[in-house]
């Protein structure tokens, strides 16, 4: 096997996929519930997530996708590149610079920007991270730093 070795410049890219609606309203809907916390099901008030003709009144196609959809995309490719680790110990911040709408095809990308390696301790790679149409136009953009053991 073959020891994965990052180096400054090594991009990766995940697979080409669309933000379908039950994806977006996945992620919107479990909120009220989970916040709640009581064994219930809630719902919320409509918003641009979840309501079509409540993001139309708030200028909008339709509904958009939570941003942090594109940023736990983000995450698992990070994790399936560093290990489970990265959940444990990472620095992650995203900015969303465009919406993402329903059956938009989104790209998650991630670009070793820095390898700082530490005797004794993890290396600590610091990577440009970003989601991206299938023109190339950036929908959320960020950093992200994870320790990785024995690189």
């Amino acid at each position: 096997m073959t020891r994965f070795e990052p180096s400054v410049g090594t991009e990766f890219r995940l697979p080409p996929r669309p933000m379908t609606r039950e994806r977006m309203r996945w992620y919107v809907d479990a909120q009220p519930t989970v916040a709640a916390d009581d064994g219930r099901i809630h719902t919320q008030e409509p918003t641009i997530h979840d309501d079509d003709a409540y993001a139309r009144s708030q200028g909008l196609p339709g509904i958009i996708a939570d941003g942090m959809v594109s940023t736990n995309w983000i995450l698992s490719l990070l994790i399936d590149l560093f290990g489970r680790g990265v959940a444990e110990r990472c620095r992650l911040r995203t900015k969303y610079v465009a919406p993402i709408y329903e059956d938009q095809v989104v790209i998650t990308c991630a670009r070793v920007a820095h390898i700082a390696p530490v005797a004794g301790q993890p290396t600590e790679i610091t990577l440009d991270v970003w989601c991206e149409d299938d023109a190339g136009t950036r929908l959320t953009i960020g950093e992200a730093t994870v320790f990785v053991s024995g690189s």
